[in-house]
């Protein structure tokens, strides 16, 4: 019989859309403790389930995705199943979440501290991620989830520092402080690189500062969304899966095509640089050299190489009047495949 599972760290990294998360994981991983397994259980506002791309394609790191919705709300039903699966099945040495850019975390947080996981999950630091420009933006300043998932964090660590100015850190410091109430480490991780001491040293989660969820989020709750099994809708040649959702002020639109097709990454990218620069752009493809991952936050960043093998995919994320029209769009992108 297996010995019980007991005590496993649970990492909670939050951050609003585009932060930075995925890149986040992925450096730690990059830098986790020989010996360790780990299980990272990824929650996407988007249908197609991108980020599980972005950080999967290691045998000692087991990748669960749930994507369509927020993980505290919509998603609240299928959660608790999800967790004791996955925990079950991989036996984790460590555990990391990442819930979607538009979740709110007390939901999640009073799960993991409630008596269903008691004595099996320790909840440590909660860690938000934060491109400090957002705090010139007065959308995301006065955007509630925004808010609280900085106000719930333990520590803060502020990301895209490596584009920024010098004092841009510092001065993030001083209005961190002069805006959130209570004490809170904050450190600058430019290119995505933490030390993992941070992370896998950290003590348990403090027990105070719970926020209530805002009013969309338990309108959400109210009428939550389906379980997405992806592998029961896999794409053929010729035939791309797509997928559409909307909820929180947001819209996702996204499409998986059949790990066969090759892009032809001049036109692919040409392509990608049409969209408006204010949409999320998240994507991984097959092309004639290789396969790629494309991670846009308002900007034309440049294309990285990626491990995913499984399907070629695209998720765009912004208000419901910024996304194009999905015909139009898939059919420039199928124009696309050699």
């Amino acid at each position: 019989m297996p010995t019980p599972l007991a005590n496993i760290p649970v990492h909670v990294i939050t951050g609003f859309l585009g932060s930075g998360k995925s890149t986040l994981i992925r450096r730690l991983i990059e830098r986790k403790p020989e010996g360790e397994r780990w299980a990272v259980l990824i929650n996407e506002f988007g249908r197609v389930g991108i980020d599980q791309a972005l950080v999967d394609g290691r045998d000692d790191v087991a990748v669960k995705a749930l994507p369509g919705g927020c993980l505290c709300c919509q998603l609240a039903t299928v959660l608790h199943a999800a967790l004791v699966d996955l925990l079950r099945r991989e036996r984790p040495d460590r555990l990391l979440i990442e819930p979607s850019g538009l979740g709110h975390p007390a939901g999640l947080l009073e799960l993991l501290q409630g008596e269903a996981f008691a004595g099996v999950l320790s909840l440590r630091e909660t860690i938000a991620v934060l491109d400090p420009r957002r705090l010139d933006d007065p959308r995301a300043r006065e955007h509630a989830t925004f808010r609280d998932q900085l106000a719930l964090a333990d520590g803060i660590v502020l990301t895209m520092t490596d584009r920024m100015p010098p004092g841009a850190p510092e001065r993030a410091r001083e209005a961190l402080a002069a805006w959130l109430p209570g004490e809170r480490w904050v450190e600058a991780a430019p290119h995505g690189r933490l030390a993992p001491g941070r992370v896998l040293d950290a003590g348990p989660h403090r027990t105070s500062g719970s926020a209530t969820r805002p009013t969309p989020h338990r309108v959400a709750a109210s009428s939550p969304g389906p379980w997405l099994d992806l592998e029961a809708r896999r794409p053929a040649p010729g035939r791309p899966v797509r997928e559409r959702g909307e909820a929180l002020g947001q819209a996702s639109l996204g499409w998986r095509w059949s790990p066969d097709e090759v892009f032809a990454r001049a036109a692919l990218l040409h392509c990608l640089d049409g969209l408006p620069a204010a949409l999320r752009v998240k994507g991984v493809f097959r092309v004639e050299d290789g396969w790629i991952a494309v991670n846009r936050v308002a900007g034309h960043e440049p294309p990285s190489a990626s491990e995913w093998r499984r399907d070629s995919r695209l998720e765009l994320i912004g208000p419901p009047g910024a996304l194009p029209g999905a015909e139009a769009l898939e059919a420039e992108l199928d124009a696309c495949i050699l």
